[in-house]
């Protein structure tokens, strides 16, 4: 999975970007997508929203869940998408995840955005 979050360091946020610019980066999100997909490596790809619109649930199983509005990390540390991909080797994912690392930002200049790749695992067997 790799795991992109909005923090990049000397890059203004998204909102202040020119409409040209914003588009260029979705495509270039979109052709990498239509790529993967092309070798069979594309397993799944979101954006999410801001977490403005996000809150954090709370249970215990037996009451009602706690429902809030936080706390989250700093605003430029949030998630921002993810790419899920399934590769041969760690390899791979590094090699994908330095070119979405690389999507183009205001001017066309690459953003060199934070992807930390993890490997998604299978729950333990137990034997019952």
């Amino acid at each position: 999975m790799l795991l992109m979050t909005a923090q990049v360091t000397g890059i203004q946020p998204m909102t202040e970007w020119t409409p040209a610019e914003i588009r260029a980066h979705v495509e270039f999100q979109l052709a990498l997508n239509a790529e993967l997909t092309a070798t069979g490596e594309l397993v799944d790809a979101q954006g999410l929203a801001g977490p403005e619109t996000a809150v954090v649930v709370t249970a215990d199983g037996t009451g009602a869940p706690v429902v809030t509005d936080g706390p989250f990390p700093e605003y430029k540390e949030f998630l921002a998408g993810f790419r899920i991909v399934e590769v041969d080797s760690r390899e791979r994912a590094i090699e994908i995840a330095a070119r979405n690392s690389a999507a183009p930002g205001p001017d066309g200049r690459p953003i060199r955005q934070s992807i930390e790749v993890r490997e998604v695992v299978d729950a333990p067997r137990f034997d019952r």
